[in-house]
């Protein structure tokens, strides 16, 4: 398996998005594919982000699959203290909005100091 990876960065929103595939591509063919991708989803993506919406669009293309929180099969929660560490509740219906199944939430990115959690 090969792994590629998605940044997007645009107005300080910086979203990743994880594919795999089975091929090995170089650098230029998987640039090429997502240049194809996001001509091909630019104005229409229905996505919360264009990351998405190419990594949706490669993987109904070519064969590649967008590692993204629907296929997660467990989660744990991971801290110094052992009484924080435990199986994430993957179905957590606070997280979701209860009319349209969405999640309620999305990534943030936070600068901290690790000198400063201490």
């Amino acid at each position: 398996m090969y792994f590629y990876e998605l940044h997007e960065g645009d107005d300080d929103l910086f979203t990743d998005a994880l594919l795999v595939h089975e091929l090995e591509f170089d650098d230029a063919q998987f640039l090429e594919l997502v240049l194809e991708a996001r001509q091909r989803v630019l104005e229409t993506f229905r996505e919360d982000t264009l990351v998405e919406a190419i990594a949706h669009d490669l993987e109904r293309q070519h064969g590649f699959t967008f590692v993204d929180d629907a296929r997660l099969t467990a989660a744990v929660n991971v801290s110094a203290s052992e009484d924080g560490t435990f199986i994430a509740d993957l179905a957590d219906e606070a997280s979701t909005d209860e009319e349209s199944g969405e999640d309620l939430f999305r990534t943030l990115l936070v600068d901290i100091d690790p000198n400063d959690m201490r």
